[in-house]
């Protein structure tokens, strides 16, 4: 999996990581057991500091996506809980995805369309 890094964006490296891993995870680009390119393997690959991709990995960690440990280094979890809920913070973020395209102008249909092609 590559990672690409937008630094014209205005978010943070370390969730650009994250959200790019957590998409190859669904996509099943990247598989369950499959390892993760070490801390300084991947910061150098990218040309950031170990402490982002180290903070990325603690995030996804935390969130139940990795599971990380000194002998294997990190993985993708074989097992993911799946809540079948958005968290708070993912419905808001929804929330605010769907009012921005409504204010540009993007019909109800053209958004359930693309997330019918996200899902």
């Amino acid at each position: 999996m590559i990672i690409k890094i937008d630094e014209c964006l205005d978010v943070p490296i370390y969730m650009q990581i994250r959200n790019q891993i957590v998409m190859g995870i669904s996509s099943g680009e990247l598989k369950p057991g499959e390892q993760l390119p070490t801390v300084r393997a991947l910061a150098m690959e990218i040309g950031i500091n170990t402490m982002t991709v180290s903070k990325t990995y603690q995030l996804l960690k935390s969130e139940g996506y990795i599971l990380t440990d000194r002998k294997n280094g990190a993985r993708v979890r074989s097992e993911i809980e799946q809540s079948g809920k958005l968290s708070e913070a993912q419905a808001s973020e929804l929330r605010r995805i769907v009012s921005e395209a409504r204010l540009s102008g993007v019909s109800k249909e053209t958004i359930v369309k693309l997330i019918d092609e996200c899902y």
